[in-house]
């Protein structure tokens, strides 16, 4: 599979991948309290486990009990035998679903549950689980959608239940986005090849520079090189990259990184299964209910504060605003309004292209913010605007390596551990980060090592200056091939929020406000859904 890097970084740059493991500095969480993390109930009992074994030796790496909790929150039922043709998987063609129980009459409030039945190429139903389905209710005239939870039962059949919260018609919308044997395809590959995507490292003299492959693993490619390797360990992190050796030059001479390439090798059946006539289909169906208002509701009166659980719907969409079933969201459709909420703030942002999009906002909503030009990536940053009629600073950079981007300077990529170990914090600092979509590509471990680095240091400041506001913009939907399918995106938002769960920070549940929205699905969303998260992410700056 090739695909024109230049064209691949311009749509999707800004996605990023690499990880650490760490002790839980809150081990005792295991045994506390299970929060609710609603999207990643798959409830699975059967599961294919295609992982990395990790060293337990690392110091820094999570106990081996969170890992056992997180391993049971990602499993995924596995078919139980070989595929052998294209059209023994599950089809979107064949696949239904009806509604359960109809009723006469719905109001606002009420809960439907939708029946999907599973079938083949070949209009067999299937016996067993591991579809991964997207679900949500929706209505084009009043722009309302809300997100579908779907429950996996192991036998071919699935069920996805909707919250009814308008008055007015709901329509029911199914999509296959990757058949049980197309999960097993992007599972192998994550696990077993992560040079699927490789970088590049510029190694520069005086007079002289080359260009060498780089990558976050000593892995088989890297191995083959007659030099092989620069080893580069963070001193703080602890974090690993590695480079082919320079044929003339040290390993201290590296000094710019920058994308190399993709290069999945994938057999024809593999292809086949993520080709786009099985993927990102929506099932045929025709479900529409009418509902009614209800008399007896009441609008939500929890103040957004850190550390609420993530109910499931997380909200919905009426008139392309995004009203918060987690805690009393605000609207912020001025630039005064907006300036006025981060008035004596510094927000440090850090994560991939989906986070600078919240930058990008709010430096085009607010005039007063100016962008500082520190000669910079405008991919990878960093970048920075001040205000200083309101006494505002915002900064967004790139997470660190690995990171998919033009040529940059090395020493502009900075690790989101080194950044918040070196805050003072304190209740003028709000710190936002997003970290998996550069993950995609790389075994779990990789990724859950990133995250306890970064766990570590969020208990460490929120230690040393509690009235520090952390929060962590989730995973979004988007992409549906090898490099960046949203189960892969869904799996690492999911171990994040594990990990995270007993910490007292805030989690912008972005995944259900991207997968509901009528919006196309783009890696980076519409400006529709990025005025929705950010309105979300200032309404926890300044509660009321």
């Amino acid at each position: 599979m090739k695909i024109d890097i230049d064209d691949y970084l311009q749509k999707e740059f800004d996605v990023e991948k690499s990880v650490p493991h760490v002790t839980l500095l809150v081990s005792e969480g295991v045994e506390q309290k299970h929060k609710r993390l609603s999207v990643c109930s798959n409830n699975s009992t059967v599961s294919q486990s295609d992982s990395a074994h990790s060293s337990t030796n690392d110091p820094t790496f999570i106990s081996p009990e969170e890992l056992q909790t997180i391993e049971k929150a990602l499993k995924w039922p596995a078919p139980p035998t070989s595929m052998i043709a294209a059209n023994q998987t599950t089809s979107p063609y064949t696949t239904s679903y009806d509604l359960q129980n109809p009723r006469t009459s719905y109001s606002v409030g009420d809960i439907i549950t939708v029946v999907i039945t599973a079938r083949d190429g070949l209009k067999n139903s299937k016996t067993y689980g591991g579809d991964f389905f997207q679900a949500k209710l929706f209505n084009t005239k009043l722009k309302a959608s809300v997100y579908g939870e779907v429950t996996d039962h192991h036998n071919g059949t699935y069920t996805a239940t909707f919250k009814l919260l308008w008055e007015g018609q709901a329509k029911v919308s199914i999509r296959l986005i990757h058949s049980s044997e197309a999960v097993q395809v992007l599972l192998r590959h994550r696990e077993r090849d992560p040079d699927k995507v490789f970088f590049v490292g510029v190694f520069r003299g005086v007079d002289h520079q080359e260009k060498v492959v780089c990558n976050a693993q000593r892995s088989e490619r890297l191995l083959k090189a007659s030099q092989c390797c620069c080893e580069y360990k963070h001193p703080i992190s602890g974090e690993l990259w590695f480079c082919h050796r320079p044929s003339y030059l040290p390993c201290s001479a590296w000094v710019d990184h920058g994308m190399g390439g993709y290069q999945a090798q994938l057999s024809k059946l593999d292809s086949t299964l993520l080709h786009r006539n099985y993927t990102n289909k929506y099932l045929p169906g025709d479900i529409t209910v009418s509902v009614s208002p209800c008399d007896l509701c009441s609008s939500m009166s929890v103040k957004c504060v850190p550390g609420l659980d993530t109910p499931s719907p997380a909200g919905f969409y009426l008139h392309d605003t995004w009203t918060s079933l987690m805690c009393h969201a605000q609207s912020f459709p001025t630039a005064n309004q907006i300036a006025s909420c981060l008035k004596d703030k510094q927000v440090l942002m850090m994560g991939d292209s989906t986070l600078r999009q919240w930058f990008e906002y709010l430096l085009k909503t607010v005039p007063t913010l100016k962008k500082l030009n520190l000669y910079t990536s405008a991919q990878s940053g960093p970048l920075e605007a001040v205000d200083t009629c309101n006494n505002i600073r915002l900064v967004w950079r790139a997470h660190g390596l690995p990171i998919r981007t033009f040529m940059v300077p090395r020493a502009d990529l900075h690790y989101i551990a080194s950044e918040v170990d070196a805050l003072a914090g304190g209740q003028h600092s709000v710190v936002v980060f997003t970290i998996w979509a550069h993950f995609t590509t790389f075994p779990l471990y990789t990724y859950l090592k990133r995250l306890a680095g970064i766990r570590r240091a969020i208990q460490a400041l929120l230690q040393r200056a509690p009235q520090t506001l952390v929060l962590i913009k989730s995973a979004n939907t988007g992409y549906k091939d090898i490099y960046g399918s949203d189960w892969l995106s869904w799996q690492l938002d999911c171990a994040l929020r594990v990990m995270f769960r007993e910490l007292p920070v805030v989690i912008i549940d972005v995944w259900q406000m991207t997968s509901c929205h009528y919006s196309p699905d783009n890696i980076h969303p519409s400006h529709e859904v990025i005025k929705n998260e950010v309105d979300l992410f200032l309404s926890f700056v300044c509660p009321i």
